[in-house]
């Protein structure tokens, strides 16, 4: 599988698996991590792939599974987030002038974010903080900065939802 084809397979089914995942969690969110992490694991076994095997099966039943992990675990689901700054850096061949746009779109997405919610963001994402020493810094309580962590996802997904095809790519580049 090449990068066009993977991203025709993300771009038409990524919004059906993810309704399919949210039938199981009940919170769209999670879904679309959970979707994107299978898109993130095809990628990464794309050569192990077996070609009779039916990939759109695949990914359903990846999604499936995924989801009954999360529930089964009674948490939310711990998707390694991309450090975009760091994947900005990194050797994929991204051209500058998409590099510069996409800080500037990040900026602006950030800056989208409502004050509390984006310091927290930026504690969890650039600081590298867990959820229960943000909520021991910020004295609240651990299911706050959770909610603000999951304001904070959707706002920037939707913000960077034109990016999100190359965020995903340069992900791959450090795993």
């Amino acid at each position: 599988m090449n990068k066009e084809e993977f991203e025709i397979l993300f771009r038409n089914h990524f919004g059906r698996l993810a309704h399919f995942a949210n039938g199981f969690l009940h919170d769209m969110d999670s879904a679309q991590e959970v979707v994107q992490d299978v898109f993130i694991r095809l990628w990464e076994k794309r050569a192990e792939m077996d070609s009779r095997k039916s990939v759109k099966s695949y990914l359903y039943s990846s999604v499936r599974n995924r989801s009954l992990n999360y529930i089964r675990d009674h948490k939310k689901f711990q998707n390694e987030y991309l450090d975009i700054e760091q994947a900005l850096d990194s050797e994929f061949a991204v051209s500058l002038a998409e590099k510069s746009n996409l800080e500037e779109r990040l900026e602006q997405a950030l800056q989208k974010l409502p004050p509390k919610c984006r310091r927290i963001f930026e504690m969890s994402r650039f600081d590298e903080k867990k959820y229960k020493t943000i909520a021991g810094e910020l004295n609240i309580s651990p299911k706050t900065v959770e909610a603000q962590m999951s304001k904070a996802l959707r706002i920037m997904r939707i913000e960077l939802q034109d990016y999100l095809i190359l965020i995903i790519w340069v992900c791959f580049i450090h795993r």
